[in-house]
C-alpha cells in the first residue's frame, strides 16, 4: 500500500513546527482530505491537538519504545482510509537519544521512507538562513528535503532578502503572528480538548503555504513494507476500566488498541464525576490530577477504588495515576487520595524527571511477571515518598522512576509507576489474564 506521507521537521525546538504541522493538517482537512496525523516521540499533548484537528486519532511513532517494526505497524494500521499522513517531528530533526539520531525525526523519516519539509525560523536572519538550510540538507544524504517552510518572516522585504538565493523551494512563508498561539502550562501545551485557535492557525497556513506542493511532495513517497498481516478477532474476555477525563488523559492509543485486540472490553469512565463501573481491572493513565485535587478527594470513585483494591482488583496507575493511588498529594495543602499504595506525593515547582525509561521486572508483583521488560517515558513535577517497607517490581536500567532506579510500587494487585509505558504484547496478556482471573472470583 502506497500512502502519501510527509514529515514536518524543525531545525530546533521552538522553530514553529507544531504550529506548521497542525496548521497543515487543518488546512488540508478543510479542503476535504482525510488526514492521518502522527507525532514523533513519546508526547501525549501534541497528538491530542492533532486528533481534534483531523477527526482521526493521532499516533506516536517512537523507535525507542516501539522499535522500527512497531513504527511501521502503527503507521500502516492507522493510515487505512486516509488520503495523506502528516508526521510532526520532535525537537531538531537530528536530535535523538543521548546525542545520536536514534529515535529522532530523521530516524522516523528513514523508517517511513518519507520526504521531509524543514521548518526554519527566519527571525533575526537573512543570508545566514541559507547556511542553515544547506547544513540540514547535506548532513544526511538519505533524507529527502523537497522544500522548506520559512516561519516568522518579518516583512515582504525580509522575504525578498531570502527568497532569490534559496537552493530548494520554499513551500510557505509564514509571517510573524504572536497573537495566534496555543496556551501552555507546566507539562507543555494545553490539551486538545481545551479551547485553542486551530481554525485560525489552519487559515494562516492555508493563506501562506502552497498546499498543492505539500501534497505533491507527500505523493513522491514510495511504497513501504507492512509487518502487519491482520488480526484474528478475539472475543471479549474481561472488562477493563479506563480512567479518562480532564485529570487523566495521557494514553498511547496503541496501548488501548492492543488491549482491545487482546480481549479487553474497554469501559471509559471519569473518576471526577462517575462511580467506579463494574469492571475486572482498571488502568489510570497520567494527566493533570494536580489541577483537580479537591474534586478527586471528594469523588465517590476515590473511596470505591480503595474498596475494590482491597478486594484484589487489578489496577495500573501511571504518573498521574500513580499519584491518585497514593495516600495523599500535597500541593499547598494535603489532599486525600485512594490510599491504595503506601506512599505520599508532594508537588514541586521544578521538573523531577524527563526522558525515556527502560526496566525489567526483577520482583514478581501483581500482574507483572518476572523477566518482562518495560519501555516508556517519564515527565513529572512531583516527588513520591514511599514507606520504608514498600515493594517495587521494576528495576530501571534507564530513567529515574520512583526512587533509586526503582519503579512499579506494588500493593495487593495494584501497581503504580512514574513510567508511561508503551505496552508489550506480553504485558497486555498478563494484564488481561489478571482481569479474567478477577472476573471469576
Amino acid at each position: 500500500m502506497t500512502i502519501p506521507r510527509i514529515v514536518i521537521a524543525g531545525t530546533h525546538s521552538g522553530c514553529g513546527k507544531t504550529t506548521v504541522a497542525g496548521g497543515l493538517m487543518g488546512a488540508l482537512v478543510a479542503k476535504g482530505y482525510h488526514v492521518q496525523p502522527f507525532k514523533v516521540g513519546p508526547d501525549f499533548i501534541d497528538p491530542s491537538h492533532h486528533s481534534k484537528i483531523c477527526g482521526r486519532e493521532s499516533r506516536n511513532l517512537d523507535p525507542f519504545m516501539m522499535g522500527e517494526a512497531g513504527c511501521l505497524d502503527t503507521f500502516h494500521r492507522a493510515s487505512v482510509g486516509s488520503d495523506i499522513a502528516i508526521v510532526e517531528g520532535v525537537m531538531g530533526m537530528f536530535d535523538g537519544v543521548d546525542g545520536t539520531d536514534f529515535a529522532s525525526t530523521a530516524h522516523v523519516a528513514r523508517v517511513l521512507n518519507a520526504p521531509v519539509i524543514l521548518v526554519v525560523d527566519a527571525k533575526g536572519m537573512s543570508r545566514s538562513i541559507h547556511a542553515l538550510i544547506s547544513g540540514f540538507r547535506n548532513f544526511d544524504p538519505t533524507i529527502t528535503i523537497p522544500g522548506v517552510i520559512v516561519n516568522r518572516t518579518g516583512s515582504p522585504r525580509h522575504r525578498a532578502m531570502i527568497e532569490p538565493f534559496l537552493a530548494i523551494p520554499a513551500l510557505g512563508w509564514i509571517p510573524r503572528s504572536d497573537d495566534i498561539s496555543v496556551k501552555s502550562r507546566h507539562l507543555g501545551l494545553i490539551m486538545g480538548h481545551e479551547p485553542a485557535p486551530h481554525r485560525e492557525i489552519a487559515a494562516l497556513i492555508a493563506e501562506h503555504c502552497d498546499l498543492d506542493a505539500v501534497v505533491s511532495a507527500a505523493r513522491t513517497a514510495p511504497p513501504i513494507p507492512s509487518p502487519h498481516d491482520g488480526d484474528s478477532p478475539v472475543a471479549s474476555l474481561a472488562k477493563i476500566g479506563i480512567a479518562y477525563d480532564n485529570a487523566f488523559c495521557f494514553y498511547y492509543r496503541d496501548n488501548l488498541d492492543l488491549l482491545a485486540r487482546s480481549g479487553a472490553e474497554l469501559v471509559f469512565f471519569s473518576p471526577l464525576t462517575d462511580p467506579l463501573p463494574p469492571v475486572d481491572a482498571v488502568y489510570i493513565g497520567g494527566g493533570y490530577p494536580e489541577l483537580f485535587l479537591p474534586d478527586l478527594a471528594s469523588a465517590a470513585c476515590t473511596l470505591e477504588l480503595t474498596t475494590a483494591a482491597d478486594n484484589n482488583l487489578p489496577i495500573l496507575g501511571e504518573c498521574g495515576g500513580l499519584m491518585y493511588l497514593a495516600r495523599e498529594v500535597s500541593a499547598d495543602t494535603n489532599h486525600r487520595m485512594t490510599g491504595i499504595l503506601p506512599a505520599s506525593v508532594t508537588m514541586t515547582k521544578r521538573i523531577q524527571a524527563l526522558g525515556y525509561t527502560k526496566g525489567t521486572v526483577t520482583t514478581k508483583g501483581a500482574f507483572f511477571n518476572l523477566g518482562q521488560t518495560v519501555t516508556g517515558h517519564e515527565f513529572h513535577y512531583s516527588q513520591l515518598d514511599p514507606d520504608r517497607d514498600a515493594r517495587f517490581t521494576l528495576a530501571l536500567s534507564r530513567g529515574k522512576g520512583i526512587c533509586d532506579g526503582k519503579d512499579g510500587l506494588v500493593s495487593l494487585n495494584a501497581v503504580g509507576q512514574y513510567t508511561h509505558a508503551y505496552f508489550s504484547p506480553a504485558f497486555v496478556r498478563s494484564f488481561v489474564d489478571a482481569a479474567v482471573s478477577f472476573s471469576k472470583t
